[in-house]
């Protein structure tokens, strides 16, 4: 029997307005993502981002982006803001996820190819290294996958309706993308982010 390799998911990261994610999810995103990391251009305060997640409709991901928060204050974090998921986007150990109530998304933000290993067998996030922690469209070597298990790591950086399809054949679990799809920092272009969930998904992905 040929097992149909599962059609990757796509998070849009970022989000600041309600049009934007209501948007994105009529485009087919599986996830959205919410910075709560006060020295981003995408901060958004915790109140804002639970009035878009009530409007939200079921099975959208809500991920909460940290940095430099203690696991009880992320944990307060996404229980007023309505997270489903925390993305950990600084250097923590084992201890931090056990450590936390919500479910846990771990960062690695590599440097060298050794580091896309980093929290196997854990669905992780991997991104390109940047001191500014994400958005910066810096992107990944994709030869440092050769022979990686991808099936439980969402790739990130850089990526854009134009390049993710470079990626498509190494089956990762998901994408996340923010810079690559946006007016500017913090606005989304619908066109783009409809472009990019097409591009990963097929046009079909959207009804």
């Amino acid at each position: 029997m040929v097992h149909k390799q599962p059609t990757p998911r796509v998070k849009i990261c970022g989000i600041t307005e309600m049009e934007d994610a209501l948007s994105a999810v009529e485009a087919g995103a599986d996830a959205l993502g919410f910075v709560f990391y006060e020295k981003s251009p995408r901060f958004i305060e915790p109140k804002k981002a639970r009035a878009i997640v009530d409007l939200l409709p079921p099975f959208v991901e809500r991920v909460g982006l940290f940095v430099d928060k203690t696991p009880i204050e992320a944990d307060i974090i996404c229980a007023e803001s309505g997270m489903s998921l925390a993305q950990i986007h600084f250097d923590v150990d084992e201890s931090y996820f056990h450590a936390l109530r919500t479910k846990p998304l771990p960062v690695v933000r590599a440097k060298a190819p050794e580091d896309v290993l980093n929290f196997a067998p854990r669905y992780r996030l991997v991104d390109a290294y940047c001191e500014a922690y994400g958005g910066s469209g810096k992107r990944l070597n994709l030869e440092w996958f050769d022979g990686v298990e991808c099936s439980n790591i969402i790739l990130a950086g850089g990526l854009t309706p134009e390049n993710v399809a470079d990626a498509l054949s190494y089956g990762f679990y998901g994408f996340d993308v923010s810079s690559g799809v946006e007016r500017q920092k913090g606005k989304k272009d619908p066109a783009k982010v409809r472009a990019f969930i097409e591009a990963v998904k097929g046009s079909g992905c959207a009804l």
